[in-house]
């Protein structure tokens, strides 16, 4: 009866080694998961260098059609350009969400369903350079409609344009533009 008792526990912890060994991440899933453009990983990278390069900016705040401008270094670029992040198209149930329409330098990126936050993405590439990039943004529930459109053109100029539409407060927008020195 010990053999069978040892047996058992033996089998056990082979099934339980081959359990583990088979939830092993496997690398190159990672590296393929991006179906789109990386937004996110394109602007985390770019945030880091402008957060090391520390360029002074003439930024300019506008909320509805009052503006306000001042020449600041941005400390934390991550933050600044956190809606330019936050609108990453490489979700993996976002896998068949998208049309891809390409030309040799343009690439637009038009969501299938309304209801995506990120609704376009146009990318212009020169010389396997980026460009320019420009996203709209759209959310709507009950409450509130949100509309955004995101310009940003490398080491020259970004761009935020907002409009925000509150059932009972009415209608704001704000426009926030960053020229770069």
């Amino acid at each position: 009866m010990y053999w069978y008792k040892r047996y058992l526990l033996l089998i056990s912890s082979f099934i339980l080694l081959l359990g583990i060994a088979s939830c092993k991440r496997d690398s190159n899933a990672a590296a393929d998961s991006k179906a789109f453009f990386d937004i996110k990983g394109y602007f985390e990278a770019d945030s880091a260098r402008l957060t090391k390069g520390n360029p002074l900016i003439t930024k300019t705040v506008t909320h509805n059609q009052i503006p306000e401008t001042q020449k600041v270094h941005i400390p934390n670029w991550g933050t600044e350009l956190s809606l330019f992040i936050g609108s990453d198209i490489n979700k993996p149930a976002w896998r068949n969400s998208y049309d891809v329409n390409s030309t040799d330098n343009i690439t637009i990126y038009a969501a299938k369903d309304p209801a995506l936050k990120t609704q376009r993405v146009v990318i212009k590439n020169e010389n396997g350079k980026l460009k320019w990039i420009m996203i709209v943004n759209h959310t709507k529930n009950i409450l509130y409609e949100n509309t955004e459109k995101l310009s940003y053109f490398p080491d020259s100029l970004y761009l935020i344009q907002k409009k925000q539409r509150v059932r009972l407060l009415g209608t704001d927008t704000y426009q926030i533009s960053g020229l770069f020195r």
